[in-house]
Order: structure tokens, then sequence, then C-alpha cells
């Protein structure tokens, strides 16, 4: 099994402070794992639940750029594997691009398309359309078509719009979107702007997490409110396409980690080849790992 959203941090130092306030206040206090989550901690509980390998993916209690830790996970640990975040309108950000995409291990960069530019990863603003801005920035993307770098976005659905003119400029790139755009579970899927999903499912450069479903639910483990909602995504996506993703440890104020896993056993309606696919063989297939 791949797990292809978690998270890991270094401790603080001076060549790395924590500087997000939020995000030092307000989300690992609440977490079930110490203050400093390593990567050797995240290894021990995947061993725990049987999760053979993991994506990390950037996380920005430094400076949201310094991706310091992610690519550690990737250079000295050979079942962890880097998503970095980069400034798409920096100077110097595709050989910024390069110089990540170099490391053995890195897949690629993620977009915060739901955070506002000047406070990127502080907080979400559904309403902020930079994304719409960054698609103009054609060495950057350039760089990505040339390093073969995944292209993880996380937005809410009346973004997408947005993500979809960026996958319209450039389809041969690949993509993935985080949390499936944070569907709510009495969203009509299929209607709205779920209509843009259904647009960018015709692409097959881009596929879907299934990811962070436990703060998506209203309900308790299994989260039996989402589970049409990956049905739908399956119908669109096909198996091939849809990944599952634990958001680990960014949900253990709710969920151990097997539980972010164990859900969808009793989703109604999927295969043991299906879970196969979404656990592991869909990532895979997607990025060519």
């Amino acid at each position: 099994m791949l797990d292809s959203h978690t998270h890991t941090w270094g401790p603080p130092s001076e060549a790395h402070p924590w500087i997000n306030g939020p995000l030092v206040e307000e989300s690992v206090s609440s977490f079930s794992v110490d203050p400093v989550f390593r990567n050797e901690a995240l290894l021990a509980e995947m061993d725990a639940v049987g999760v053979d390998e993991a994506v990390v993916v950037g996380y920005p209690i430094c400076e949201w750029t310094d991706n310091w830790y992610t690519v550690e996970a990737a250079r000295e640990h050979d079942r962890l594997y880097g998503v970095v975040m980069l400034d798409q309108f920096a100077d110097g950000a595709a050989d910024d691009l390069r110089e990540a995409m170099a490391v053995d291990g890195v897949l690629g960069f993620r977009l915060g398309g739901l955070c506002p530019y000047d406070r990127m990863w502080e907080t979400f603003d559904r309403s902020v359309t930079w994304l719409r801005d960054a698609i103009e920035e054609t060495e950057f993307w350039e760089a990505a078509a040339e390093t073969d770098a995944l292209v993880q976005i996380l937005v809410r659905g009346e973004q997408l719009d947005q993500a979809l003119e960026l996958v319209e400029r450039y389809p041969d790139l690949t993509y993935l979107f985080d949390h499936f755009a944070y569907a709510e579970p009495d969203e009509p899927l299929g209607e709205g702007v779920y209509e843009t999903f259904s647009a960018l499912a015709e692409h097959d450069s881009v596929g879907v997490k299934v990811s962070e479903i436990v703060h998506q639910s209203a309900e308790d483990h299994p989260y039996a409110d989402m589970h049409d909602h990956v049905r739908w995504l399956l119908d669109e996506f096909g198996r091939e396409r849809v990944v599952w993703g634990s958001d680990f440890p960014n949900v253990s104020d709710e969920a151990t980690y097997g539980e972010t896993l164990s859900w969808l056993d009793a989703v109604d309606g999927l295969s043991t080849g299906d879970r196969r696919w979404i656990t592991d063989r869909a990532f895979r297939r997607h990025v060519d790992l």
C-alpha cells in the first residue's frame, strides 16, 4: 500500500525557524502526535497498519518554500517520496523546480490555490484567483514538463474552473487534486461546481485524491456520508485515477492512522481490486512510479 498524502516536519532551528504562527498555534497543538513529527515517526505509524510507502507533502510550519525536511524525507528514506512547495511567481522559480526534481524521490510540487497569495498556507479563502494568473508563468510550466513534475492542487470546488484552465493550457502535465476539492457531505455531486470535476475527468492526465476524509465527514468512522462521493469519483475518473491519502497527522485530532485507511473497507460496491487500485496501484500508474 502507498499513502499519497502525509506530512512530517523537523524541529525548529536557527536555519529553519517555525514562523507560521496559525499553524503552530491552532493545528499542531491539537494533534495526537508529538509537536515535532519526524519522518521516522511516520514510518512507525505506517508499519503498524501495513502501509509500505508514503508521499510526504511539504508542511509550511517554516517559511512556506523552505522544503528542507520534505527533501530530507525523499533523500534519506527509500520508502518515502516528497512533494515540495514552490512560488511560481518568484524569480528563478523554474530553476528552483529543476533543483528540487533533481533529488531522487521528489515527485513534484503542490499549489495552494485555496490560500491568499500574500498569506500562503496561513489561512484559506475560496474567493482567491491567483491560480489563474499563475497559468501565464510559462517558463515555470515548461520546467514542470521538462522534469515530469507532478502538479498537486488544493482548491475548493468553486475554484475548479481556474484549475481546468490550467489543465487545458498544459494538458500533458500530470495533475492530482487534493481532498477532492473539499466536497461537503450534502453537496450534490455531478451538479454545479462538480460539473467542472466531470470536465477535468475527461483529461487522462488528471487524478483525484480521496483524502482528509476524516475532516470532511460529519459522521464518525467509517464516514458513511462521504461514501457516495467516492463512488461518484470512481464512476467519473475510473479506479486508475482515484487515489487514497490519509492526510496524517493533520487528522490525528479525530482519527488514528489506521482509521484513515480502514474506512474504505466499509464503502459498498468497492471490490478487493478497487481497493487495491485506490490504495496503491492508481498512484503508481498515474505518476509513473
